[in-house]
């Protein structure tokens, strides 16, 4: 059986060694499918190429253990009005704990510099400076992509993590700061600006993704507005 309520996702036939081998098969996927990179279709494509090979092996491991994506949280909701306010409400606790980061980042010890400038990093886009018609072209891949992060990262990963340690007390707030780090770590592979920024968005997307019943849809509305922003900054 499955609930949809606000408690812990509850998997069919539970065994940790189980759980632990999707964690395994999943992860290790999720890394090396980025070692594979076409270069003539560029950044974007190749993202939702991970995104989507990642995708398709966590829909297998939930199928073996009787689980919908609507078990994990895509799913209705019940207020459209809540489900706006929420998502208002971590995109502003999101972008609040990145300006407190940049704040104190200096102070940091341990972060690494980072490998490239931001001119490189635009271009993965491509020139988006006052290109309004590159932007309209990309961003709904954006938004897909934002979409598969949540799913991914909130729906699959921090479930399976929650269970794997549902022996402790501490299951879920150790599965938070996992699938968190994993997130930021990602998009990285080091200990930089980008992988703590980053990985703050996974964290208050985690915290908020427990918080407020586990529907993914604030969640990923909040992270497609993000993007966006993001995004919009290029051009402008």
């Amino acid at each position: 059986m499955t609930n949809h309520t606000n408690t812990q996702v509850i998997i069919k036939n539970p065994n940790h060694k189980g759980i632990l081998v999707d964690l395994v098969i999943y992860i290790t996927v999720m890394f090396l499918i980025r070692e594979i990179y076409f270069p003539n279709v560029g950044f974007i494509i190749n993202g939702l190429f991970w995104s989507f090979s990642t995708l398709i092996i966590a829909m297998w491991r939930m199928k073996v253990r009787g689980l919908s994506w609507k078990d994990l949280g895509l799913r209705k909701p019940k207020s459209i009005k809540k489900t706006i306010l929420v998502s208002i409400g971590i995109l502003i606790a999101t972008v609040a704990s990145i300006m407190l980061f940049n704040i104190i980042k200096d102070a940091l010890p341990f972060i690494t510099e980072q490998e490239v400038s931001e001119g490189s990093t635009t271009s993965k886009f491509g020139d988006l400076k006052g290109n309004w018609s590159l932007f309209f072209t990309i961003i709904p891949m954006v938004l897909i992509e934002s979409m598969l992060e949540e799913l991914l990262d909130r729906g699959f990963l921090m479930n399976w993590f929650e269970k794997l340690f549902s022996f402790t007390s501490f299951a879920t707030v150790i599965a938070v700061v996992l699938q968190a780090v994993i997130f930021g770590f990602r998009h990285s592979n080091d200990l930089s600006e980008r992988s703590i920024t980053v990985g703050l968005i996974g964290l208050v997307m985690g915290i908020a993704y427990v918080k407020f019943g586990r529907n993914l849809w604030p969640l990923i509305i909040a992270h497609c507005i993000l993007n966006s922003m993001s995004m919009i900054e290029r051009v402008l």
